[in-house]
């Protein structure tokens, strides 16, 4: 009877560590895997929304072809972006040519990128789905995608995997090639950054800038409320996020001409929808939450307003009943099986 009462307790014991990994006091979790297949040593930073927990991490080194996993709970939001060509003296400190935070360290500790910088923005567990989208909003520096596995929904691949410092006018150029500015912190006019005047869905079309980062990039953010075609959903995944990934087949670039005319606009449709903002420092433009229904298969709600809120770290979902009840249910299975293996 001792032999079974020890091996009783350590399944049990076994038991109850896979119950708490699993529900975590009603809160489910997401787990993010980081991926570089960059042919150079790229720095990951990431920036939690406002009211979301730091992650293990606000900055690391991520090597060639190598990656690292964090865990982050259901009502998480935040961004993640590479930083290339930094230089870390031994104790941490330096700085990065393109992504660069501001922190002189490795850790970011809540500050954002400069711009510009490719974006990889998520909100997790709202009303049972997450929110995803890479962005081009604030420029872009390296291709990046986000792809979701093990969760149910639509759960579409998005990111940009065009080298768009190739393709990159003259006038947006940044530093050496390195990275390709947004059309508004090139310029700093309201028509391009959606601001004053131009702060509505009705006003805020896209330029031949936007455009062109459409074209090469037609899942991703291009402006701040290019929203219908660039923002996805998925429930109970896990993503990975790799920077420079190949091509897979559902990612085609089209080619574009350079635009020749600064300032022109198109007058093709947008939606309706309220910017995301994050805490710390960074861009000052913003990609928006849409109304109609994007190419990930979601919904959205005619004034924008459930993601704005989601933006702002007001939604923090615990499981739901029925996916409590479930675990609960499946927990004393197993229990009863156990007791009823050894004690019958």
């Amino acid at each position: 009877m001792d032999h079974f009462s020890c091996c009783f307790s350590s399944l049990i014991s076994t038991l109850v560590l896979l119950f708490l990994v699993s529900y975590k006091g009603g809160v489910l979790a997401a787990t993010f895997t980081f991926v570089n297949k960059c042919e150079y040593t790229v720095w990951p930073g990431i920036l939690a929304n406002a009211g979301s927990p730091r992650l293990d991490s606000t900055g690391f080194e991520l090597l060639k072809d190598s990656s690292r996993s964090f865990i982050a709970p259901t009502g998480w939001s935040g961004r993640f972006w590479a930083r290339t060509g930094c230089n870390f003296d031994e104790s941490g400190t330096g700085s990065c040519s393109t992504g660069d935070c501001g922190s002189g360290q490795v850790e970011c500790n809540g500050l954002g990128a400069s711009p510009p910088a490719t974006l990889a923005e998520f909100t997790l567990g709202s009303g049972g789905q997450d929110f995803y989208d890479v962005s081009l909003v604030d420029g872009y520096n390296l291709p990046m995608v986000v792809e979701g596995s093990g969760g149910s929904g639509m759960c579409a691949s998005t990111g940009c995997v065009s080298d768009l410092n190739r393709q990159c006018p003259q006038e947006l150029r940044s530093g050496e090639g390195d990275a390709c500015k947004s059309a508004c912190e090139a310029f700093g006019s309201p028509e391009y950054c959606c601001s004053g005047a131009f702060n509505t869905p009705a006003t805020c079309k896209p330029s031949v800038y936007s455009e062109m980062f459409k074209a090469a990039c037609p899942k991703s953010y291009s402006y701040a409320y290019d929203d219908a075609t660039s923002t996805f959903t998925c429930s109970g995944a896990d993503y990975t996020v790799t920077f420079c990934p190949s091509s897979p087949s559902s990612q085609k670039s089209s080619s574009y001409s350079t635009p020749t005319t600064e300032g022109t606009t198109t007058s093709q449709g947008s939606g309706t929808g309220s910017g995301l903002e994050y805490a710390g420092t960074g861009s000052g433009t913003e990609s928006g939450a849409g109304s109609g229904t994007g190419s990930g298969g979601e919904t959205m709600l005619a004034d924008g307003s459930w993601l704005a809120g989601l933006a702002m770290g007001d939604s923090y979902k615990t499981a739901s009943p029925s996916a409590l009840q479930s675990t609960i249910m499946a927990f004393t299975t197993s229990l009863v099986l156990i007791v009823s293996f050894v004690f019958l």
